[in-house]
């Protein structure tokens, strides 16, 4: 079996479910240790735990580790890598990924003007703040590693309308974060790279989709149109495209950029896990 992330020691963040939980199986399977942050300990209105994905991830062939951590702690983020330089004393890989998904579903498709203040604070809380404070804790596990690579969770909303305007401001800083970290990491061989999915077929995607006249699924986004669910990129698609990095010894060769995951599957030549290519047109 092919495990180019064995030995490896990965934080993924917001991994109970949705993207972050396909990054972390897929890391898993590349048989990665890799601890697994969220808020979530039991099943709600969506499925997912921390120990769950850990647990997924130990049965793909890693070592999964669940720890519950609010995002909107900072003490609490701290516990967490206070826990790995515990554990291991070092790290290779972060993957800044949590989002307030569910709360951003209220706010799609709305101008500005007519947002609640709290929506400008939580997208960029959980999203860049977040993604900030963690990238500050893993720094110094990093460098005891001799370098290593932080992945940031983006988005082409960063360049183009998307959802609203606090959401595009959010990853258009996340997008300038990595290119001014890259350039700060640079001599301490340390790699950041913004990854930028297209629709993906979370649990909250497919609970919004409905099946359309022709039998497809389809999900409508207020003031953007309808898109085809059935052609989505699944999670670990995107776990693919980070594991391509991850394990890319020449990775610094692209430290400060934005890429998408189809340009990252057509670059290490993986697919989904159905065998498909998602193209980049589902952007979102």
């Amino acid at each position: 079996m092919n495990r180019p992330l064995f030995g490896k020691i990965a934080v993924v963040t917001g991994a109970s479910r949705g993207v972050g939980k396909g990054i972390a199986l897929e890391l898993g399977a590349a048989g990665a240790t890799v601890y697994v942050t969220g808020r979530s300990v039991a099943a709600g209105s969506l499925p997912g735990t921390v120990s769950e994905t850990a647990d997924q991830v130990t049965a793909l062939g890693g070592k999964g580790i669940g720890l519950v951590c609010d995002h909107h702690s900072d003490e609490q983020v701290a516990h967490v890598f206070e826990r790995v330089r515990h554990d291991t004393g070092r790290l290779d890989l972060l993957v800044n990924n949590v989002f307030s998904s569910p709360d951003l579903g209220a706010w799609l498709g709305k101008p500005f003007w007519e947002l609640p203040l709290a929506a400008w604070d939580q997208v960029l809380d959980i999203g860049t703040r977040s993604h900030y404070v963690a990238s500050v804790h893993a720094v110094p596990l990093l460098f005891a590693s001799g370098g290593g690579l932080i992945v940031n969770i983006s988005s082409a909303g960063a360049r183009q309308y998307s959802h609203n305007t606090p959401y595009g401001v959010g990853k258009a800083a996340l997008d300038k974060m990595t290119a001014d970290m890259a350039v700060e990491l640079r001599s301490r061989d340390v790699s950041v790279v913004s990854v930028w999915p297209g629709l993906v077929r979370t649990e909250l995607v497919d609970a919004a989709a409905r099946r359309a006249g022709h039998g497809r699924s389809e999900i409508e986004l207020p003031g953007e149109g309808r898109f085809d669910v059935d052609a989505a990129e699944s999670p670990r698609f995107v776990g693919r495209a980070v594991t391509a990095l991850a394990a890319d010894p020449a990775v610094r060769d692209h430290s400060g950029t934005a890429v998408s995951t189809s340009d990252l599957a057509h670059r290490y030549g993986f697919t989904d896990v159905d065998g498909a290519a998602p193209s980049a047109t589902n952007q979102t």
